[in-house]
Order: C-alpha cells, then structure tokens, then sequence
C-alpha cells in the first residue's frame, strides 16, 4: 500500500433511502411530503433573475423570515444546506471534546457517520424495549447529546418535560434536538430556548413544507451558539445556500394556510392508515411523523419490503440489529397508503 492510500480517511458512509428512477412508483421510503410546495413557492420560482451573481452569504432575506416567523432575534437563526448541512456544522463546531457525546443506538443513522468522519468519540445509548428514550441514562459525562424529536425511524416522540429533564441535567455541553418531524405532531423545545442557552434546535423544509429539492435547514439557539456556527460556516463555506433556496424558502414561511393544510392532511392519512394496517396484522409505535416504523405478526419485514418493491411500491428495510424486522413507511396520498394497503391484502 503507498503512503497516499494510507492517507486516505475511511468511513462507513450513510446509505440514503433508494431512488426509482421510474415514474410509476408508489415512492414511500424517503419521507417525502406527496403535496407540492405552496403555489406562493412556485409563483416566486418564475421570478427569480439573478443566478449571475452570488447570493447573499449570510441568507439575510431567509434567516429574517424565519426569525419573524419564530418569534427570534435574527442573531438567534442559523440557516443551512438541509438540516444535514446544518447538523454536520454544529458537528464540528460544537463536539470536540474528549468525552464521549451521546445519541440512542436506534435513530438518524447520520449521526454515527459524522462522528467517525469528525473522529468525536461517541456512545450510543439503546432505547427501551418500547423504543423510548430512557432520559436517565443520559445523566452520565459526555461531550454533547444529540437525539431526534419525534425520533427517527421509530416515529415516537418525546414529552417536553423529558427534554427538558436532559437539558437539565447535561448544562455543561451543547444538547441538539433535532426536530426534522416535530411539525407531524411533536412538541418542539424551542421555548426551552430562553432558559437553557447550551440548546441547539434544527428544523427542516425538506418535510412538512414539500421542499426537500430545495435543501433548506436551520437551527436555532442563543445568540453565541449562532455566532459559534457561523464562524465554522465561513471558516468553510461562506456560499453555502443557493439564491433560489433564499427566497423560495421565504415565500414559503409567507403562506401559513398551506403549510397547515398540508400537515393536516398527512397527519389525518396517517391515523386512517394505522386503523388500516392494524387489521392487517401489523404492529408499530405510535407515530408523531410522517411515517409509521411497522412489523408484521408472522411476515418477516424483508419479504414484505423486496415483494413490494417487484410491484414498484418502495417502502424502506433497515438490516440492522432490533429493527431487521420493521418497515418504515412513509405516509403519502391517501391514494398511495391504498395501492400500498391493497398490494399488502394480496401479499399476506
């Protein structure tokens, strides 16, 4: 081996949901929102002029809106490429301590894949045999704590107090909640804010406002978190989002009517299609999401997943220990959840 394949860093990367590159696919696997963005989106795409130039670093246009929308000072938003670019961010400008930081065994299997990639050391921490987060175990030391709220894959979320029992116990170093579905039904921490300034807040566009293209994330945080990350940023990047993701993502935070029409709609398919799948035979967490985490009584998981597949309908499969035998499925039309619930009635 030569000097400069020694070199070369290796990870075990993250393995995104697949990608059909047919149409005429029931896509369920990458908790996509099945709605279009809001027409304001859509009308402001038309109008967009100005691709010559760079756009504005500091995405002032969005992180205003966003703030107003919030109810934050501007200088309390940070704004970036999806909340994976963001949380990558507050990856390494937060968690370069020697102690451990710390996650549930069972979530965003991103958070593992950045930690070898910054080499942070970290623990995971196995949920419950219901797939709750046991907040006392994170009363131990640690260089930071992550977890999603509501999690993923399991769909289940977290009660504010229980947050706020972590957040209470960890004020030492930085606890990020990542709430890329809190909008399906979770309760978000960001009224925690005030209180404990060593919170991270990220949230995301990519679900519930139907611009996962568009690659929007933000976080939010006391005013020298921002600071600490924006300084990260411009150390490596200072044109990290694009002109058209500025403004379409502010003209989406203009048309409240639709985001809540939208959100309404998958939450109100997602309960009709657990009543569905229960006489099916399936069990799962209670979902806060856009999706249900879901195992069949005598079906292994996988026969389902590569049997549907066959038949273009794309849920997703995780091979990993304790959920080998779950589906994550995401909530669609509820024309999809049909084609879904129908190829299942043959199947079983």
């Amino acid at each position: 081996m030569r000097k400069w394949e020694k070199l070369i860093r290796k990870v075990e990367p993250y393995v995104p949901g697949e990608q059909p590159k047919s149409e005429n696919v029931v896509k369920l696997n990458t908790n996509e929102n099945p709605y279009p963005p809001s027409p304001k989106v859509m009308e402001c795409l038309k109008q967009i002029d100005q691709l010559r130039k760079y756009p504005d670093p500091a995405a002032s246009e969005l992180v205003r809106a966003i703030a107003d929308y919030k109810g934050l000072k501007e200088s309390q938003v940070f704004v970036g490429v999806g909340s994976d670019d963001v949380l990558a961010m507050a990856f390494m400008t937060f968690f370069n301590g020697e102690d451990p930081i710390l996650f549930p065994d069972i979530t965003y299997s991103f958070y593992d894949v950045w930690a070898d990639l910054f080499r942070i050391p970290y623990e995971r921490l196995a949920l419950d045999e219901d797939f709750l987060i046991r907040k006392e175990d994170y009363r131990r030391p640690n260089g930071g704590i992550i977890f999603p709220n509501p999690n993923a894959p399991t769909g289940v979320a977290m009660a504010l107090y229980d947050v706020e029992d972590i957040l209470a116990h960890n004020q030492e170093t930085i606890v990020i909640v990542d709430e890329a579905y809190v909008d399906f039904g979770g309760v978000t921490a960001q009224p925690l804010l005030d209180k404990y300034d060593n919170l991270l807040v990220v949230q995301t566009f990519s679900k519930s406002r139907s611009m996962a293209g568009m690659r929007i994330g933000y976080a939010m945080g006391s005013e020298r978190l921002i600071r600490a990350i924006n300084d990260v940023k411009y150390s490596f990047n200072s044109y990290t989002m694009n002109q058209p993701s500025i403004l379409l993502g502010k003209a989406s935070i203009e048309d409240e009517a639709y985001f809540q029409e939208t959100r309404a709609k998958i939450m109100e398919t997602r309960e009709w299609f657990k009543k569905e799948m229960k006489d099916l035979g399936f069990s799962f967490p209670d979902s806060s999401a856009n999706f249900i985490f879901a195992r069949h009584e005598s079906v292994p998981a996988r026969e389902i997943f590569e049997a549907a597949r066959k038949e273009n309908v794309y849920v997703r499969y995780f091979p990993k220990a304790r959920i080998d035998n779950y589906l994550r499925i995401t909530i669609g039309t509820r024309e999809e959840m049909q084609k879904l619930l129908d190829f299942l009635r043959e199947y079983l």
